[in-house]
């Protein structure tokens, strides 16, 4: 079972979360992606640009944080931040 929890931050507080589960067989970088697609559905946001910085860093921790920076349209919060909570 593969599980990302998201998270959107104004104001050093949690505006909103979710937990996405993924049980398919298919490659760890595929299911961030289908995860992250999904976040993005339901938050109702456009899809965030994976920077140098968020890459590094989601290697290192299995999580980063998208500050608007990495969005296109302009966002009411001050980061979503994105982590792995279950591997299999």
């Amino acid at each position: 079972m593969f599980r990302l929890w998201a998270k959107t931050w104004k104001n050093n507080r949690m505006l909103s979360d979710t937990v996405i589960c993924d049980d398919s067989s298919d490659t760890r970088t595929h299911k961030v992606f289908r995860a992250l697609e999904e976040i993005c559905y339901q938050f109702d946001l456009s899809q965030p640009i994976w920077l140098d910085s968020n890459i590094n860093e989601f290697r290192r921790h299995a999580k980063a944080r998208f500050y608007q920076d990495s969005f296109i349209d302009s966002i009411d919060f001050d980061f979503l931040e994105i982590q792995v909570i279950e591997e299999d």
